[in-house]
């Protein structure tokens, strides 16, 4: 089977393109890929099967859903969804094309007419552009499902905002792969105990809500340390906010940008890693999947995916009016008890083995695009043989291996 691939790729600093080099190694050991260059529209007539890959950033993913828009009828088109919230994307490939018409339609066509006398008010500059004040409540993502023929995501979330947008095709639940951790001596910025946090700076990822708990647990671990990793968005008053509590000049280490190698010595150091997100857009977390392989105790937001991370690997934080207190008291427990660090750590590294493995996140792509071309019969197969393996080694209907056997089928679209 022949699939056409369409992916932003490295040198691009996007999470997909890291995505993309991870997984596209083992997945071309099961299937004949064809890699499409970047802004090309069609994939080879010799095609089965297209596969796209889209987020949010208008810049890396454009060029995609211009392909994915363009390619034939009759080729089946799976499309990785690594963000519900598109509305980005569908603003930069509309008004930033200067097709403010284009931008209508889709909100009308999602949010009716007061989607479109909503984007009428942000095209007048009367109102501020909804993909910045309140994406979450116009996701767009309807722009690039009438298009797919099926759907491949990362978690349960996602599957069930694609249902409710009324998607009919199938949809593929596809665990994000972790990445092998390299060989790297861990960076330790402090002497004390230090708590990571890594990716973009923003009050999307809670961070003056992590500062205020930092500066509080900082009264009775004096010694603690916050590492703040990665780039701030623009706007967002990272020195005014340090200095209001007095974390500017102590307690806090500061990297911007950082190579891949640079990235897992600094998460190899710390003690706790924290990844906070409200709101969210449906993403999964590259850093966090990190995280997890390296075997760190975790602290989340209880939204979205990360919701759905064991119980044993994260501790969840509410977004609610206590949140500032839950989160303080969240990373009190982790610095005080070596044991529960012990603990949760190795109970992470496990579910990264487990769960996120490389070639299983591949079986499972290889899988849902053979399903993709094949449809019925492909699926027919698989469950016949699947239960005569099980029939063969005495697993009845009613033993508990079957409930088992029946989740994992249900992942891949079979059971």
């Amino acid at each position: 089977m022949k699939v056409a691939y369409f992916s932003p790729m490295p040198p691009e600093r996007t999470g997909v393109a890291d995505y993309s080099a991870l997984l596209l190694p083992a997945l071309g050991r099961k299937l004949d890929l064809e890699v499409a260059r970047r802004g090309r529209r069609r994939a080879s007539r010799a095609a089965d099967v297209a596969l796209y890959h889209v987020g949010n950033n208008p810049d890396s993913h454009g060029w995609i859903v211009d392909a994915l828009r363009h390619s034939p009828a009759r080729r089946p088109r799976v499309v990785v969804l690594h963000d519900f919230v598109l509305h980005h994307l569908v603003a930069g490939v509309t008004v930033g094309r200067r097709d403010g018409h284009g931008y209508l339609d889709a909100m009308e066509r999602e949010h009716g007419v007061v989607g479109r006398l909503l984007a009428h008010g942000v095209l007048d500059k009367r109102i501020p552009p909804l993909w910045e004040s309140r994406p979450e409540e116009f996701p767009l993502a309807g722009f690039v499902l009438q298009h797919a023929t099926g759907l491949i995501v990362h978690s349960r979330t996602v599957r069930a905002l694609a249902l409710s947008a009324g998607f009919e095709g199938p949809i593929w639940v596809v665990p994000h792969p972790a990445w092998p951790v390299p060989a790297v001596d861990p960076e330790l910025v402090a002497t004390g105990p230090t708590i990571g946090c890594f990716g973009v700076v923003n009050s999307s990822k809670r961070i003056p809500e992590l500062l205020r708990a930092f500066a509080g647990l900082r009264e009775r671990h004096p010694a603690a340390t916050l590492l703040l990793v990665g780039p701030t968005s623009p706007g967002f008053d990272l020195d005014r906010r340090l200095q209001r509590l007095g974390l500017a000049d102590d307690g806090l280490v500061r990297e911007s940008w950082v190579d891949e190698q640079r990235l897992w010595a600094l998460m190899a150091g710390v003690d706790v890693c924290v990844n906070l997100r409200h709101p969210t857009m449906g993403e999964t977390s590259g850093s966090v999947i990190r995280s997890l392989s390296l075997g760190k105790p975790l602290v989340v937001s209880d939204v979205g995916w990360f919701s759905e991370l064991p119980g044993d690997v994260a501790v969840k934080v509410p977004v609610d009016g206590r949140e500032v207190e839950t989160l303080e008291a969240a990373l009190e427990l982790l610095l005080a008890r070596e044991d529960v660090r012990s603990t949760m750590g190795t109970a992470a590294a496990a579910l990264a083995r487990r769960e996120h493995d490389l070639d299983r996140v591949a079986d499972l792509y290889a899988g849902a695009l053979e399903q993709a071309v094949g449809g019925r019969a492909v699926g027919d197969a698989v469950l016949r043989e699947v239960s005569e393996a099980a029939a063969d080694v005495g697993i009845s209907p009613k033993a508990a291996e079957a409930g088992e056997i029946a989740r994992r089928l249900a992942e891949v679209e079979l059971g």
